[in-house]
């Protein structure tokens, strides 16, 4: 039977055992879509916000159901070498109207041609992998001046 899920669980019982539902990226940033959860269970989402990775979406007595982003074709680039080089790989992914996320040592992109291309031209060094990808929050512009801190603001 197909539950409809409208929204997270509200409190969610962390000593229930997990059940994973493993969802494409693209498919976790919609409000509306179907899925189906490791032990055969079918869900439909109609939400009124989207789920993020490791939120709890349905529970059952012996069950807490969580949504789990799945790994996918990524680009990496080392920042060990040049740290200072971030800011403009970034402007010229962005350029391409494509994501990428940003770590301490290392940036992901998307592993598409457009990218490899572009990496090519600039001679920059990068290697193909498999990671879960999440853009920064400024990508999409989900992130407000109040969740920078005060010493950000104006």
């Amino acid at each position: 039977m197909l539950q409809l899920i409208t929204a997270p669980v509200g409190t969610p019982d962390a000593s229930l055992p997990e059940v994973v539902l493993a969802v494409e990226r693209l498919t976790l940033a919609k409000r509306i879509w179907r899925g189906t959860a490791e032990d055969g269970a079918e869900f439909g989402f109609e939400l009124e916000k989207r789920l993020q990775p490791g939120e709890a979406f349905w529970q059952t007595g012996t069950k807490r159901y969580v949504v789990r982003q799945m790994p996918e074709a990524v680009l990496e680039v080392s920042l060990e070498l040049a740290p200072s080089a971030a800011a403009g790989i970034g402007w010229a992914v962005g350029n391409l109207h494509l994501e990428l996320q940003s770590e301490p040592t290392r940036l992901l992109a998307p592993d598409e041609p457009a990218v490899r291309q572009l990496f090519g031209r600039l001679g920059l060094p990068f290697k193909p992998t498999t990671a879960v990808f999440r853009p920064g929050r400024f990508a999409r512009g989900n992130l407000s001046i109040h969740e920078l801190g005060p010493s950000h603001q104006h």
